[in-house]
């Protein structure tokens, strides 16, 4: 028997192992890259739903001259669209949209404006889905599965005036990365959730619902903020 040859046969040569561990580099760094990648484009069709929710909106005003949600349910009924869903008999048609902070997250009872929002934009086509749908029911999800929703409270949100939406149920990263997309570069301290025409907040509730009151100002740190975010941006 030679047991040179067996000896030379029984493991790799540095250089051999030199290039498994080169090739096992390369095929980490492409798993790492491509789940970024995949990270990076569920973040943007986030931002594109808030948007497409926000071009809906001004697509209602546009065509019926009307705030989607201020209308009475007659008046949703007689152009045809089915459900019950309308504002307030008070409330219906006064040009002002109110849908509080409380209701962003549970999509208001029948007679709300919160539900009359998206019985009128599913109603005229503007928007998929069913217009019979109340409640938590009616409010649509994102690209990552949380709700998406709109707030018009009288007191604000996140200590702004005017309509919103918002999307529920996001990581720090993702959150961080939707501030970004909105409202540009983050600032060197990372924090970018009390500033700007994107706000948001983070807790251990989700879905949470926004505040009336300016958010803390609070770095987007994914090792120290674990919980879920919401996200409002202004329409």
């Amino acid at each position: 028997m030679n047991y040179r040859n067996r000896s030379r046969q029984a493991g790799f040569t540095l250089v051999e192992i030199a290039i498994v561990l080169v090739i096992i580099g390369l095929l980490l760094g492409g798993v790492l890259k491509g789940q970024e990648l995949i990270e990076n484009s569920k973040t943007k069709s986030i931002v594109n739903d808030m948007k497409a929710v926000q071009a809906a909106y001004n697509g209602y005003i546009d065509r019926y001259k009307s705030l989607p949600g201020d209308e009475a349910a007659a008046t949703m009924t007689a152009r045809g669209w089915a459900g019950t869903a309308g504002a307030p008999v008070a409330t219906a048609g006064n040009g002002v949209l109110n849908i509080t902070a409380a209701e962003t997250t549970t999509g208001g009872a029948a007679a709300t404006e919160a539900a009359a929002f998206w019985r009128a934009l599913r109603g005229s086509g503007l928007l998929a889905g069913d217009p019979t749908a109340v409640a938590v029911a009616a409010l649509p999800r994102h690209a990552a599965g949380g709700l998406l929703s709109v707030t018009a409270d009288p007191a604000g949100i996140y200590g702004q005036a005017g309509t919103f939406v918002c999307a529920t149920g996001l990581s720090t990263k993702q959150a961080a990365s939707i501030d970004a997309l909105v409202d540009g570069a983050l600032p060197a301290s990372n924090i970018g959730n009390n500033a700007g025409g994107l706000r948001g907040a983070s807790n251990a509730t989700n879905p949470l619902a926004p505040t009336t009151a300016v958010a803390a100002g609070l770095a987007y740190n994914e090792t120290t903020t674990t919980t879920p975010w919401t996200v409002c941006m202004k329409i």
